[in-house]
């Protein structure tokens, strides 16, 4: 009976370090998956640096209360899988989001983000804003174009200048 105690508390403190140290966590109900589509999304996860895992209900509350976050109890009814992202914030949610639409078989339940439970509608909306990578393209398009667009106004003058030498050249 010790050996089970002790063998529990090991694992609510391996879930309260990876969730200490993921930017964005959602919680789900798996119920549904066939074993080839729970090892796709388990493939996709952790393509994307996500960790994707199933542990007791019991075991994550107690985790979560530990850490001081608080959440409803009745999220940790039935089947719950939790995706973690230690990278990106969007990621865990884009595939989750992207899952649901493909098998209509997962759903959300909730998460967390920046240590603090939402809703899974947030959850929803973080799926939808772009990676950080897109972010960043888009960043570096911007300042681009703006560097272009000063480069060209800063030769105007002098290539209108030289436009007008050669008009007068040419008479």
């Amino acid at each position: 009976m010790g050996a089970n105690l002790e063998a529990k508390k090991l694992i609510v403190e391996e879930i309260k370090e990876k969730f200490s140290k993921a930017k964005s966590i959602a919680f789900i109900d798996y119920r549904g998956l066939t074993v080839a589509q729970d090892t796709a999304l388990r493939r996709k996860f952790r393509k994307a640096g996500c960790e994707y895992k199933v542990y007791k209900n019991r075991l994550m509350a107690k985790a979560l209360t530990d850490m001081g976050i608080e959440f409803p109890a009745s999220h940790f009814e039935g089947t719950t899988a939790v995706a973690i992202g230690y990278e990106d914030e969007v990621a865990p949610a884009k595939i989750i989001c992207d899952n649901i639409k493909e098998t209509n078989k997962t759903s959300i339940k909730f998460g967390i983000l920046n240590g603090a439970s939402v809703d899974a509608k947030t959850i929803e909306a973080l799926a939808k804003l772009p990676s950080k990578e897109e972010l960043i393209a888009k960043l570096l398009g911007t300042l681009n174009n703006t560097a272009a667009s000063l480069c060209r106004v800063l030769s105007a003058p002098t290539r209108g200048l030289a436009i007008a030498l050669n008009a007068i050249a040419t008479k």
